[in-house]
């Protein structure tokens, strides 16, 4: 670095004074939000979620009521009043791929007939084909490390080249968002291979994607030198992608598109928001944690297969004493579910399968028993409001890097999924004509004269 260059990453001792009196000038006192009753993260103390708007797109339930009293029950997803059980069944017991299928229904309401899900996987098809030197003059310049900020970045371009960029019609918000479901596993995926080139001197792969293929097929096919997949892990990340679709109107990256759509910005702006929400460790984040946290666990536990060691480590991780020391069990727990995550359930099948294929049934061995003794373990360290389960990122993670999907594309392939859902979101707030949405902060600080600055 030049003399005269600014280093724009440094944390100068100037701005480090500058943090502190920062952060001392806005903490607030935990028992002013019991005083005034705000639900912190819209949520209650319970977990429940402070009702904020209206959907058709997709639902949870976890609880029932019997008396009068919220009883928590199995967990169950509905993509638009259909059970994801019984839409996963479906098309699997048919062999077909699910996830065009699935974004049929979340954007329109209803299940396709087979010639209209022919052509609308055509549709999408005609759409995987990113602008003239798209990939030359964006995605390789300036490659990011970190892959989402790569396809927020390449979402934001898109804009440029959309000639009606900032017509928020329906017809044009759809056209917009099949584009978009269409292109992303491209962006992630170029953005993947332009870093490790220019970073790491891999080899630089550029396929192209096969038009009549569906999205699974399509991300192993660019992903890899030599485009080969087996039909097994194409299926399973075909369904690991249905899972991930949609997830309430709640969860932090879908309220985010319901959020911006709500001013009348650009497609692109909305999603580019709802990536930065995706991205955050809290919420999309979590299954590389999983996978980071088993690898400290093989590290550290001399036989994996001996419950008492395995439950030692698990009881150091609550008591932060062992990988992070954020005292958390990561894949375990959800702000919803309490007895089952329905994504897990289904999930787990599929998982055993692909590790008796690639040769990780001990290690599959090792997750199942973490699954079993993790709830156990909290339930007796922690005073808990609800019960805990398995959530789906617990095996995510592990069925990707079964896949063999390098950790930095597992949240960029989230968002390859919650695009569909992202896409039927905006549709809906845009359809309703609804306010903009600004909920109530109230303001603590006490009323201050101002003081002459010759005064101070």
């Amino acid at each position: 670095m030049a003399d005269n260059e600014i280093n724009y990453s440094e944390i100068t001792p100037e701005i480090r004074t500058l943090a502190e009196e920062a952060a001392r000038s806005t903490v607030i006192d935990s028992e002013l939000y019991l005083k005034y009753d705000v639900k912190r993260g819209l949520r209650d103390l319970n977990g429940k979620g402070v009702l904020a708007g209206l959907t058709h797109i997709s639902d949870i339930q976890a609880k029932k009521v019997v008396d009068g009293k919220e009883i928590p029950i199995e967990g169950h997803l509905y993509y638009r009043g259909y059970e994801i059980e019984d839409l996963v069944k479906g098309f699997t017991a048919e062999k077909r791929f699910g996830f065009e299928e699935i974004t049929y229904l979340l954007l329109f309401g209803r299940l396709p007939d087979r010639s209209e899900l022919e052509s609308f996987s055509n549709l999408l098809g005609s759409y995987r084909s990113l602008p003239t030197s798209f990939v030359r003059d964006i995605i390789m310049k300036a490659p990011s490390r970190d892959m989402m900020n790569s396809l927020a970045r390449s979402v934001l371009t898109l804009y440029t080249y959309d000639d009606a960029a900032d017509d928020i019609s329906i017809p044009n918000v759809l056209r917009q968002c099949l584009q978009l479901i269409a292109l992303f596993p491209m962006l992630s995926v170029y953005g993947f291979h332009a870093y490790t080139h220019y970073h790491d001197g891999a080899s630089l792969i550029i396929h192209q994607p096969d038009k009549g293929l569906s999205t699974a097929e399509n991300l192993l096919r660019i992903l890899r030198p030599d485009s080969e997949y087996t039909e097994l892990e194409a299926r399973i990340l075909d369904v690991a992608l249905v899972l991930h679709m949609d997830h309430g109107g709640g969860n932090n990256s879908t309220f985010t598109t319901h959020v911006v759509s709500s001013t009348g910005t650009d497609t692109y702006s909305v999603i580019a928001a709802s990536l930065g929400s995706l991205k955050g460790p809290r919420h999309g984040g979590a299954n590389i944690k999983v996978i980071q946290m088993m690898e400290d666990l093989k590290e550290n536990v001399s036989d994996v297969t001996d419950e008492d060691a395995v439950r030692d480590y698990l009881w150091k991780l609550l008591n932060k004493e062992a990988f992070d020391r954020k005292g958390l069990i990561y894949g375990m727990g959800h702000a919803v579910y309490s007895i089952s995550d329905p994504r897990e359930k289904i999930f787990r099948s599929y998982v055993e399968l692909l590790a008796d294929e690639k040769g990780y049934s001990q290690e599959f061995n090792l997750y199942a028993m973490i699954e079993r003794l993790g709830p156990e373990i909290i339930a007796k360290e922690r005073q808990m409001y609800k019960g805990v389960c398995c959530n789906v990122d617990f095996y995510s993670g592990f069925v990707y890097k079964m896949l063999g999907l390098p950790e930095e594309l597992f949240t960029p392939i989230f968002a390859c999924a919650r695009i569909a859902g992202w896409g039927a979101h905006r549709i809906e707030e845009l359809s309703n004509n609804g306010k903009i949405i600004r909920p109530a902060y109230k303001p603590v600080s006490p009323i201050s004269s101002y003081i002459p600055l010759g005064d101070r």
